[in-house]
């Protein structure tokens, strides 16, 4: 089925001038901030724009002809190619790059990453970095359900100030993917008046939502009728915490979880794939996570995430690449720790990780089922064909 791939292939010749910025352009610079332009792309205030072709250039530089570039565990292993794409498509490859900033701390569980990309179309559009392959980075998406803000959130509205401060007559467009959605309509409700006001549009592509008293601050008022909450059919991710009522769900070609990947979405012309409801299960699924999270307090939800990150990182595994890897020490190490928690602690992890394997079980269960429902619908009408 196509997806942002093949609409590089099909719509990478027309300019905005020619076929205006639209929601799949939208996903496809949310992705492009997960490729490391460290040293290639200046940081804010730090220099001119890179143009994408000639960053894309000094990015593939960096290894061996032929070499499979490892994005890590969960970022999308088509992001290189997807690159390479944008830098041959004249819709993209001239596209200025500035503003970038990877900001990791471990200790602190701290992971911010941004990337300002001028359209050429009078506005720039300011893509977060969503939820990569550091467990630094888990952590605080986690902490999202339990403090009013987390680090990576007041990063992003400074970022956004500085943007708007270097871009001084542009429009801007806020977007991210995952954990960088949140950010996005974070930064967007929450950065000056005055920047807030050259907000065109705000794109959280399956981004975890809000506490419900942020959807009934002013500041948010002012931004949501521009606010594009795009999730796929089985969201999980996507629809944690309290989200905007209005949010655009679409086909995905993969089952479950693996739905989150923006590479599933099943693209047509300049839009997505558009169904008319969520899947039964992921509403299940969503009202399960959000009765568990709402039974905890919010010390209680604190105690939780400490104690679901000390178990990860008992091994010493700073990613999930390094849990991957070393998978035997790993799990002999998590093990150890869930034992030295005390049994309320542990009892509420386990159920916690049941219900995310149960729910991701039931939807790649639902979703085989709906393929062997359209196959049999068809199976008829192809019969009579052949004959």
């Amino acid at each position: 089925m196509p997806n942002l791939l093949d609409y590089l292939d099909w719509r990478g010749d027309l300019t905005l001038a020619q076929s205006p910025f639209n929601e799949v352009d939208n996903l496809i610079l949310a992705e492009l901030v997960f490729v490391d332009f460290g040293d290639i792309v200046p940081a804010p205030g730090q220099g001119a724009s890179v143009p994408l072709h000639r960053a894309a250039e000094a990015f593939f530089a960096r290894f061996p002809e032929g070499e499979k570039i490892d994005m890590g565990v969960l970022v999308p292993a088509a992001i290189p190619e997807m690159l390479r794409k944008m830098a041959d498509a004249p819709r993209f490859r001239d596209m200025g790059l500035n503003c970038f900033v990877d900001w990791l701390d471990v200790e602190k569980g701290e992971q911010f990453a941004a990337l300002t990309i001028d359209t050429g179309d009078s506005a720039v559009y300011c893509s977060f970095r969503g939820t990569d392959d550091t467990l630094a980075g888990w952590r605080e998406d986690f902490e999202l359900a339990c403090v009013p803000e987390v680090p990576a959130q007041k990063m992003a509205v400074g970022y956004v100030r500085d943007a708007a401060r270097q871009f001084p007559r542009k429009k801007l467009r806020l977007g991210g993917h995952s954990k960088g959605g949140n950010l996005a309509v974070y930064a967007g409700v929450f950065c000056p008046e005055a920047v807030q006001r050259r907000v065109a549009d705000i794109w959280s592509n399956d981004g975890p939502g809000f506490h419900e008293d942020i959807l009934d601050l002013p500041e948010h008022r002012r931004v949501e009728d521009r606010i594009h909450s795009i999730v796929p059919k089985s969201s999980i991710v996507g629809m944690l915490l309290e989200h905007e009522e209005n949010y655009k769900v679409v086909d995905s070609d993969q089952k479950g979880f693996m739905q989150h990947d923006g590479f599933s979405w099943q693209v047509l012309g300049g839009r997505f794939v558009a169904l008319r409801q969520m899947s039964r299960q992921a509403h299940l699924s969503d009202q399960a996570l959000r009765e568990l999270v709402h039974a905890m307090s919010v010390e209680e939800r604190g105690k939780f995430v400490t104690a679901l990150f000390d178990v990860l990182t008992a091994s010493g595994a700073v990613t999930l690449t390094d849990l991957k890897t070393d998978s035997f020490k790993s799990a002999g190490a998590m093990v150890k720790a869930m034992k030295d928690l005390d049994k309320e602690t542990r009892e509420g992890l386990l159920r916690f990780v049941g219900l995310l394997f149960k729910s991701n079980l039931r939807m790649t269960l639902e979703g085989i089922q709906e393929d062997v429902e359209k196959s049999a619908k068809g199976w008829p009408r192809k019969k009579r064909e052949e004959a």
